[in-house]
């Protein structure tokens, strides 16, 4: 009878409301984040045809920490990423972030992108003709991974534009990315105004051949030791880049000044980097690119090779299932407002950005950067948890990248399919957020979690196999 006059000490299973409730009564209760697996999750170690899952999971974790991403050039979209601009194609070609979508369903950010985009190319003089134009089907629009490409928020990548090009030595695999404009009223928002196409006319006459004349002199620069630094100094590498974008300008000045004989220019150039925190941001991810490359494609492999958003949808591809992509509708951001807007004004979770976190960066290594928090909200603590929580559905931790605050701790990579149908858990990531109309830019920035139904698509697909 002991046992029953002794102090309760409850333990709580998953739902909140119940710890909740026991607390409301002056009672200490242990929570356990836990939840059911999500419908249609079976054991799953072996293929139809006997692959080995963590054998195959295995293989691509280490392809990933193999890779060695150095950027090696630049060159204009049509020029240098190949099948962008073949010979004898009748319509032009702009690429988009996320998976594939027609005109009639993409969201606002994206189809202001576009607009500015074919104003850019001269295709068009006004927002109503190259909306005109964008509808009328004469321009063929694809995601910029069919490309090994990759572009944060919209992603627009259209012909003229120059592209950074970043090469995996180990492997050869080569992705691109565009020059990052910048925050707010810019291109990758969905804003298109005057001061946007003169920026990115900038951009290209001046910023493009300065940096590319610059990395002639200065041999390729190591992005994979560079990301390593700048999360040993506060970065995540997705929306906190000054770190990288520091590191990078330090490698690159005195080759600009070396490169350029016009003083004028190179400090326009150091200015516009320095005022641009987030410039490196549009390295890391064709640097994640380049590294993810490898990994697909392997029979029986169950890690995710690609996440992004295009504002309307999510996808994923996963590397057994090859360039199929799974999609559920893309969620809403939780996040903090740009004085003047609120959640009413923001368009649903959109960009090639997650790139980064697929790579084992960005939301996965928010404990490397708890200063981040106060751009996408959160606490310290939240960003602790959330990469703690990221190992539970990742097949590895990452040889190169590693978090100080973990005693130097592998960030946690490869997220696999059947570990999220298993816990429930789902990838967290940081991201800015587009307002919902075409034309208005950003309107802030925080915190989404990827939806269920993509990896529950995916997870059926691998079961067939």
């Amino acid at each position: 009878m002991d046992l029953f006059r002794q102090p309760l000490k409850p333990i709580n299973l998953g739902l909140e409301s119940f710890r909740e409730s026991i607390a409301a009564q002056g009672v200490e209760v242990v929570a356990v984040d836990w939840r059911p697996p999500l419908e249609g999750y079976v054991e799953l170690t072996h293929t139809r045809a006997g692959v080995d899952i963590d054998a195959a999971n295995a293989e691509a974790v280490r392809r990933i920490c193999a890779g060695q991403p150095l950027l090696v050039d630049m060159g204009i979209a049509r020029e240098v990423i190949p099948g962008f601009a073949p010979a004898g194609k009748a319509r032009m070609l702009i690429t988009h972030s996320g998976p594939p979508i027609t005109w009639e369903r993409m969201c606002g950010p994206t189809r202001g992108a576009i607009i500015g985009a074919l104003i850019y190319e001269g295709l068009a003089e006004t927002p109503e003709a190259a909306a005109a134009l964008a509808a009328s089907g004469e321009i063929e629009f694809a995601p910029c991974h069919h490309y090994n490409a990759v572009g944060p928020m919209a992603g627009i990548i259209s012909p003229s534009m120059p592209v950074f090009i970043v090469r995996n030595e180990t492997t050869g695999h080569q992705a691109y990315a565009t020059q990052n404009e910048g925050l707010g009223r810019v291109l990758r928002y969905g804003a298109y105004g005057p001061e946007v196409i003169r920026r990115l006319k900038w951009m290209e006459t001046v910023l493009y051949p300065s940096l590319k004349a610059a990395l002639a002199v200065s041999g390729p620069i190591d992005l994979r030791s560079m990301i390593a630094q700048a999360l040993h100094m506060g970065d995540e590498c997705h929306n906190r880049n000054k770190a990288g974008t520091s590191l990078f300008i330090r490698a690159i000045a005195p080759a600009l000044a070396e490169a350029v004989r016009d003083p004028t220019v190179v400090a326009a150039v150091l200015r516009f980097l320095d005022s641009n925190d987030h410039f490196f941001l549009n390295l890391s991810m064709p640097a994640m690119k380049a590294m993810l490359l490898p990994a697909e494609n392997i029979p029986g492999c169950t890690i995710v090779t690609t996440m992004a958003r295009n504002g309307t949808d999510w996808g994923i591809r996963v590397s057994a299932t090859g360039d199929r992509w799974f999609t559920a509708p893309a969620p809403m951001v939780q996040g903090l407002w740009l004085p003047g807007y609120t959640a009413a004004d923001a368009n649903p979770d959109i960009g090639d950005s997650a790139i980064t976190e697929t790579g084992g960066i960005g939301g996965f290594a928010l404990a490397a950067a708890p200063a981040i928090v106060k751009f996408v909200g959160g606490t310290p603590a939240d960003a602790l948890n959330a990469t703690l929580e990221m190992y539970e559905i990742t097949a590895g931790e990452h040889t190169a990248f590693t978090i100080p605050g973990l005693n130097f701790r592998g960030t946690p990579v490869g997220v696999d399919v059947r570990k999220v149908m298993r816990t429930g858990i789902t990838p967290r990531l940081n991201t800015g957020i587009a307002h919902r109309e075409p034309g208005v830019g950003m309107v802030g920035a925080g915190l989404v979690q990827a939806p269920q139904g993509c990896f529950a698509a995916a997870f059926a697909a691998l079961r067939s196999l």
